[in-house]
């Protein structure tokens, strides 16, 4: 093969897998849109959304995992709960309105086409950015 035409496949082949790469780009957007014209989903304090998209599974981020307690997800949306005592009602309203808030979005995602499963991971990058806000807001 000539070079010329080695350099014609390999550019065809970079343009096709940069043009997937745009469509998924575009899948995760539209998606994530979808959460945000859901009025209950998009008002909520912590904002779902959906990361990746492997095969018919979208990826998206969670406030808990099997390493971090529901608990500490609610006291980083809702700082006054620091104060609460662990048996206070107010625990159970707001893990049930999580719950409830991250099954919705959930649904959403699961209504569009080419979406059968959702698998939720911990958003570990919004724990970082709060990290970060905390420290600016205290002047650390």
């Amino acid at each position: 093969m000539s070079d010329r035409k080695q350099f014609v496949v390999v550019m065809l082949v970079a343009a096709l897998f940069v043009g997937w790469l745009g469509w998924r780009g575009f899948e995760i957007i539209s998606l994530n849109d979808l959460l945000k014209s859901d009025d209950r989903v998009a008002s909520y304090p912590y904002q779902h959304r959906v990361l990746r998209i492997e095969g018919d599974t979208a990826i998206m981020s969670s406030l808990h995992s099997h390493t971090t307690s529901t608990q500490r997800a609610l006291t980083a949306v809702f700082p006054a709960m620091r104060n609460l005592n662990d048996s206070h009602r107010d625990w159970r309203k707001a893990e049930r309105e999580l719950a409830n808030i991250q099954a919705r979005a959930g649904n959403v995602i699961l209504g569009a086409s080419g979406i059968s499963r959702v698998r939720w991971e911990l958003d570990e990058n919004w724990y970082h950015l709060q990290a970060m806000k905390s420290n600016y807001d205290t002047g650390l």
